[in-house]
C-alpha cells in the first residue's frame, strides 16, 4: 500500500478521539477545524445532533487581514464562547479534531476559556502554582 497522506492520518486520529469524546446536553463538544486560510469552531450537542453555536474566520464580522493566524483564532475563540454562553452553555468538552494542540488550536481554546467557557478549568501552570501556594 502507498503512504498515507497527512489528511488521512489526521482523519484516523480524529476518529480515535471521537470514540472517547462525546458532547451531551449538559456539556456539549467544542470542536475545531483549521484549514490553511481559515479556522472554524462549533459547539455541538451529540445527543440531539445539533450545533448550538459556531464561529469562523469566514464570517464577515470575524474576518481580518488573515484568517490563518493566531490572532484570528483568538477572535474566533472569543466569539464562539460568547455565543455559547448566550445559548446557556458554560461547560464544554474540547475536541481538537485530530490537530496538534498548539498554535492556532491552542490559541482558540485559551481565548474561549478567557471569555468564560470552562471557568474552573485553567492552564496547567496556573493550577500548579495554586497547589504550591496551598501547601
Amino acid at each position: 500500500m502507498g503512504q498515507k497522506s497527512r489528511a488521512d492520518i489526521r482523519r484516523s486520529v480524529h476518529s480515535r478521539i471521537r470514540k472517547k469524546v462525546s458532547g451531551t446536553s449538559n456539556r456539549p463538544r467544542l470542536t475545531v477545524f483549521r484549514s490553511v486560510n481559515h479556522i472554524y469552531a462549533q459547539v455541538i450537542d451529540d445527543d440531539k445532533g445539533v450545533t448550538i453555536a459556531s464561529a469562523s474566520t469566514a464570517e464577515k464580522d470575524l474576518k481580518g487581514a488573515s484568517g490563518g493566524n493566531i490572532a484570528a483564532a483568538e477572535r474566533v475563540g472569543r466569539a464562539v464562547a460568547e455565543r455559547a454562553i448566550a445559548a446557556g452553555i458554560s461547560q464544554v468538552v474540547f475536541d481538537r479534531g485530530g490537530f496538534l494542540y498548539h498554535g492556532r488550536v491552542k490559541a482558540l481554546t485559551d481565548a474561549a476559556r478567557a471569555a468564560g467557557l470552562n471557568k474552573n478549568e485553567t492552564a496547567d501552570n496556573e493550577s500548579e502554582t495554586a497547589e504550591e501556594k496551598s501547601e
